[in-house]
């Protein structure tokens, strides 16, 4: 793991000379030899606070995921593109909300998230919507509608599983079910092994 403390100190660095330096970093964290590395976004306003990746309400999804394929927490990597919060002011409130990743933020994490994949050195990536998936494949014109729920062999030997986000779920219901057969088969993928 002193790998992965030296890719932190690195990223901390460069972190420090960018124009979005004043916000926290949010580090994934998970198993020294994870079973599986999930990618996610970006931290929300919970993991933002608790300096955790996948708390608060997307630690619930989380949970609940992890419960369908059969695994604890402690035997994964969790982690995610960006590893700040995106906000930008919200009319109604003037408070901070969350919004997507920029494609400066995104820019600024891809090459350190490339590097943390390395050094996790996961066998399976299971990532959560559109802006891991680009990340991960570098096709910026890749798609979840089109990657989910099937295994993709990586240029490193690696296997991907996409997955919707578990917030389109939340707001397009009629995913429910293609979400759900989605986390069986990646279930039965991992029982059947990753030899």
């Amino acid at each position: 793991m002193e790998r992965l403390e030296q890719w932190k100190q690195r990223l901390l660095e460069a972190h420090s000379s960018t124009p979005f330096a004043e916000k926290k970093i949010v580090f994934g964290e998970g198993a020294a030899a994870p079973v599986l590395m999930m990618i996610g976004e970006a931290p929300g306003g919970d993991e933002e606070k608790q300096g955790r990746p996948f708390v608060g309400k997307a630690g619930k999804n989380l949970s609940a995921f992890l419960e369908k394929v059969g695994l604890e927490r402690e035997e994964i990597y969790i982690s995610n593109v960006v590893k700040l919060r995106p906000t930008k002011e919200s009319p109604k409130t003037g408070r901070a909300v969350n919004r997507p990743p920029s494609g400066e933020e995104i820019e600024f994490f891809l090459p350190f998230l490339l590097e943390e994949i390395n050094i996790v050195s996961p066998k399976i990536i299971v990532t959560l919507g559109n802006v891991p998936l680009k990340a991960v494949t570098g096709d910026k014109s890749a798609v979840i509608g089109d990657f989910h729920g099937k295994l993709q062999p990586l240029p490193d030997g690696r296997i991907l599983f996409a997955l919707y986000h578990p917030a389109a779920v939340i707001y397009n219901r009629a995913l429910q079910e293609v979400y759900d057969k989605d986390l069986t088969a990646l279930r039965e993928f991992l029982e059947g092994g990753l030899s």
